[in-house]
């Protein structure tokens, strides 16, 4: 299946200065390029993998109601159909306790029964990671936001209380559609696992969102298997070789 995919940075490696205001801790990352869909997945790519149908006027929406154990599912399932190595190895048995303070969370299994760990020499699709998002999100600006936000993003003010289709808005300076606004994007992290367990990180705001959630640097926060009518899931791939 077409996935319309962008690589970037173009430039090589980026340091990407991150905060969480929530604890007020800052910290940088060197995020290497990658491969990134340019959209979120739609109705009609979702179907295409799982053999589900729904009305061909839903095609163009973004896919929602996903929760991130279907997100990752997903990826494994595309990464098959378009011949490339799955990224992620799902079990059902419980991860190791922590046994020392050299554990970090970002590699670490959900810590409930459904457990992920992510090969990240596989070339296959797989969900961005939190400092990968914000990277192609922001596309070399420095501010909240790449654009006036009604110029890019559907969000409570100007989406009429529904989902729209996909790339209706201008993209940013890289080329991608919707990252903020329109639906909330799943990434691969977990989001303080000594304090919320399993819960995973979401980015970019929803079509129901007021203007302050739709920034580059918002950060929520869900768990894992929860699924929202503003949440959907953008495809990345590892560049290998």
């Amino acid at each position: 299946m077409l996935i319309d995919m962008v690589r970037l940075p173009s430039g090589g490696p980026v340091a990407e200065a991150m905060v969480d205001r929530r604890t007020g801790r800052t910290w940088t990352v060197e995020v290497d390029p990658i491969e990134i869909a340019t959209t979120v997945i739609t109705v009609r790519q979702w179907n295409a993998v799982f053999d589900t149908v729904t009305a061909p006027s839903e095609g163009d929406l973004p896919k929602v109601d996903v929760s991130w154990r279907q997100a990752v599912s997903f990826c494994n399932e595309m990464s098959l159909r378009d011949g490339l190595t799955p990224p992620y190895a799902i079990t059902t048995v419980e991860p190791p306790v922590r046994q020392n303070s050299t554990w970090t969370p970002h590699d670490e299994p959900a810590p409930d029964d459904w457990c992920v760990t992510w090969d990240r020499e596989a070339n296959g699709y797989r969900l961005p990671t939190d400092a990968e998002w914000q990277v192609v999100c922001r596309a070399g600006s420095t501010g909240p936001r790449y654009g006036n936000l009604d110029d890019i993003a559907w969000y409570a003010d100007n989406s009429q209380g529904s989902l729209h289709p996909v790339a209706k808005k201008m993209p940013n300076a890289w080329g991608l559609f919707d990252t903020l606004g329109g639906v909330w994007e799943w990434c691969w992290d977990l989001y303080n696992a000594e304090v919320y367990g399993s819960y995973r990180i979401i980015r970019g705001g929803g079509w129901s969102d007021p203007h302050w959630s739709c920034r580059a640097g918002v950060r929520r926060k869900t768990n894992p298997q929860a699924a929202f009518d503003d949440l959907g899931l953008r495809l990345a791939r590892t560049i290998t070789g």
